[in-house]
């Protein structure tokens, strides 16, 4: 199984989107749901953040980038997302 990491990475820290890791991001979220295949894992990962006021409130000099990791690697140190979900 898959589990979706969302980073929010700064473009003046890391202008390279490949360069973004939990180490430089200035957010990281686990997305609470695992899946199966990696495609979609990217769509839920970035779903799940577009739901969430933290998808909403993304700065015009940040970027997301979603990892799929494998459930069991994923260090525990990711906490599961807190972000409360838009008002529909």
């Amino acid at each position: 199984m898959l589990t979706a990491l969302v980073l929010i990475c700064s473009l003046g820290v890391t202008p390279d989107l490949r360069d973004c890791t939990r180490a430089n991001a200035t957010a990281a979220m686990r997305v609470p749901d695992n899946f199966s295949n990696p495609a979609t894992c990217f769509m839920h990962g970035q779903a799940y953040l577009a739901q969430t006021s933290i998808g909403e409130e993304l700065a015009e000099n940040e970027r997301v980038k979603v990892v799929c990791a494998r459930s069991e690697t994923v260090d525990a140190s990711v906490r599961r997302l807190g972000a409360k979900p838009l008002a529909q």
